[in-house]
């Protein structure tokens, strides 16, 4: 893994505003960066990324697996106990699930590193499988890259076949995200695409107009009856909405599935490190009240495990709420001292994990993350976001890449 300087494709901007690709530059700074690139190796990314992805997400599901039969856990994950059933409903009737987005913390030398699995409502989706993709094929076309160079990405292919794999030919789904949030936008637009060459009708609706009709199901702002519906809602916060009572009796097939608020949720560390510890791609990680005292010698950890990691945990943690968005209430701590606090602290409500800090490698001041993308249950592309910071947030720019060798 290195980071190279390449030449811009001169038109690459007018190319982004013709495909739609509105948010190229995003609060007055460049999100996509294509003056450097990321180059691998074949082999790292099949065996540094690829597979460790592919297995981190099996594991996921062996959590779910454990959760939904432990209500300890359950209590744990912060979501509201009248929709448990739901959830647990939506795990046993294997309802199923699409895509998923996992970030990796990788510097070449030491085995990725799990930092939490955006398994519900991931974006840089477009980025990712389409315009780095355009990106490589132009780089190539104009001399930039060689010919034999390539990337791993074939996140479009794997969604259109998993679209035709979950549905029946012809079905209608309805993509819903917040109206004139153009990434969200962006990403229901790629899934969208992907539906339609899967063989399904694909409706966009504007999330606010989704409503209820007088048999209880969801409607859109035609009045047209959603029977499928891909959004781009969390779902820790769809189910404190109104809206959630009626999830169970509106026969509406949700895509992600009620499941997905295990997996998306980073009180599902805790969970992966206790059945796997020492699995080389977790981090130890636990519930912050079960350890905070220790952490700091004031007291006994309340977590199996935790003495064997403790002098790793007091050397460098990460405090991070079970819920948040791009780096939010997330905090930094070495050798019980702060070194890094995300400025925006609008999630310091939610329950706390403690991880193990893991420095993200530094390249030309930025510091590469690895967003590994699952769909379906294996690993088939990537895409890497660089940040200024140690905590990568909404400032992040979008870097290609490229294997070669």
């Amino acid at each position: 893994m290195r980071k190279v300087s390449l030449p811009e494709r001169p038109d690459w901007r007018a190319e982004a505003e013709r495909l739609g690709f509105t948010f190229a530059d995003m609060h007055g700074e460049p999100y996509w960066d294509e003056t450097s690139a990321y180059e691998f190796t074949l082999a790292e990314v099949e065996e540094a990324i690829e597979a460790p992805a592919t297995d981190l997400h099996a594991l996921c599901r062996e959590a779910v697996d454990r959760i939904i039969a432990d209500e300890s856990l359950m209590a744990r994950m912060g979501l509201p106990r009248a929709h448990w059933d739901l959830i647990a409903e939506s795990w046993r009737s294997a309802q199923p699930e699409v895509y998923g987005r996992m970030d990796l913390a990788y510097d070449g030398t030491r085995p990725a590193a799990l930092l939490e699995y955006n398994a519900d409502t991931p974006t840089s989706l477009y980025e990712s499988a389409s315009f780095q993709w355009l990106w490589l094929e132009q780089q190539i076309a104009a001399g930039v890259l060689r010919e034999d160079d390539d990337q791993f990405n074939g996140i479009h292919e794997a969604l259109v076949e998993r679209w035709r794999a979950i549905l029946p030919p012809d079905t209608d789904v309805h993509f819903a995200a917040m109206q004139d949030v153009p990434e969200d936008y962006a990403t229901v637009e790629a899934m969208a695409w992907a539906a339609r060459e899967g063989g399904l009708g694909a409706h966009y609706t504007d999330l606010q107009s989704i409503g209820l009709s007088d048999q209880g199901q969801f409607t859109d702002a035609e009045d047209r009856v959603i029977g499928t519906l891909f959004k781009l809602y969390p779902w820790e916060d769809l189910l404190r909405d109104p809206f959630a009572d009626h999830l169970a009796t509106s026969q509406v097939q949700m895509i992600e599935p009620a499941w997905k608020a295990l997996v998306s949720n980073k009180a599902i560390l805790p969970v992966l490190w206790q059945i796997a510890p020492g699995h080389p791609n977790l981090l130890p990680a636990f519930y912050l009240d079960d350890v905070a005292d220790a952490l700091t010698g004031r007291g006994a950890a309340r977590a199996d495990g935790f003495d064997a990691v403790a002098d790793r945990l007091r050397a460098g943690h990460v405090v991070k709420p079970i819920f948040s968005r791009e780096g939010a209430s997330v905090q930094i701590i070495e050798s019980g001292r702060p070194v890094e606090t995300s400025p925006d602290r609008s999630y310091d409500d939610q329950p706390m994990i403690v991880q193990e800090y893991r420095p993200l490698p530094l390249m030309d001041g930025l510091r590469p993350i690895i967003g590994a993308w699952i769909v379906g249950d294996a690993c088939v592309g990537m895409g890497v976001r660089e940040d200024r910071s140690r905590i990568t947030q909404d400032l992040s720019r979008f870097k290609p890449h490229y294997i070669r060798g």
